[in-house]
C-alpha cells in the first residue's frame, strides 16, 4: 500500500488537496471556533459575575452581544471551512470572509459598552 502523491488526482476527476493547504484550513477553522467558545465564555462569565447595579441593563446587552457573536462566529467559521474546502478543490481561488469586519465592530461595540457601564459605576 503507497499513499498518494501529493497534488494526484483522485478517481473522481476532483484533484487531491495538498494536506497542508487542508490542514491550514482547518486551523483557520479552529481559531475561529476558539474565538466563539471566548466570545461563549465571556458572554456567560458577564452574565453570571456581574453583580446587579443600577447599571445592570449594560451587564444584560455586553452578555446577549457576545452570547450573539459566538454564535455567529461559530456557524461562519463553519461555512467559510467549507467554502474554501470546496474551492480548494475545485482549483479556484480562496473567497474571502465576512468574519473579520463582523467581529471587529462586535467586539469594538463591546469594548465601548463595558467601557461606558465601567465609568457610569
Amino acid at each position: 500500500m503507497t499513499l498518494p502523491e501529493v497534488g494526484a488526482e483522485s478517481d473522481d476527476g476532483e484533484g487531491d488537496v495538498d494536506y497542508r493547504f487542508t490542514l491550514a484550513n482547518e486551523r483557520t477553522f479552529l481559531a475561529w471556533i476558539r474565538t466563539a467558545l471566548g466570545l461563549l465564555a465571556g458572554g456567560v462569565a458577564v452574565h453570571t459575575l456581574v453583580q446587579p447595579l443600577r447599571l445592570a441593563g449594560f451587564a444584560g446587552v455586553i452578555a446577549g452581544s457576545c452570547l450573539v457573536m459566538a454564535l455567529a462566529v461559530a456557524i461562519g467559521a463553519y461555512r467559510h471551512w467549507r467554502r474554501v474546502n470546496i474551492v480548494m478543490r475545485a482549483g479556484g481561488s480562496l473567497p474571502g470572509t465576512i468574519l473579520v469586519p463582523v467581529l471587529s465592530v462586535g467586539v469594538a461595540l463591546v469594548a465601548v459598552l463595558a467601557c461606558v457601564a465601567v465609568l457610569l459605576s
